[in-house]
């Protein structure tokens, strides 16, 4: 059923679906790394898991920077927005790498 509300942005809405599978991806490989080491699995393949949930995470990190680049420096109304987000976003990006 569409979505009347005056306020709805379907390119939101898109946005909210897409992290949301990704959050899931997150969810459904910490489940598997949880199954794995409840089954006393060797560590290579509790490593394996581990990795696998870092690229889900990863993946879902990226998504989310993505979409602050687009609607807050991209889309950005004026200068002294831009240069605020662009801030934000090194802080962020900053404490992710270190």
């Amino acid at each position: 059923m569409p979505n009347f509300d005056p306020g709805f942005d379907p390119a939101l809405d898109i946005e909210k679906t897409k992290l949301l599978q990704r959050l899931n991806r997150v969810r459904g490989q910490v489940e598997a790394m949880h199954r794995t080491v409840e089954k006393d699995a060797s560590s290579t393949k509790i490593l394996q898991q581990a990795t696998a949930c870092r690229g889900a995470l990863n993946g879902f990190i990226a998504e989310v920077i993505e979409d602050h680049i687009r609607k807050r420096l991209v889309d950005a109304d004026d200068k002294v927005s831009a240069k605020f987000a662009a801030e934000e976003l090194i802080g962020i990006v900053h404490s992710y790498l270190t």
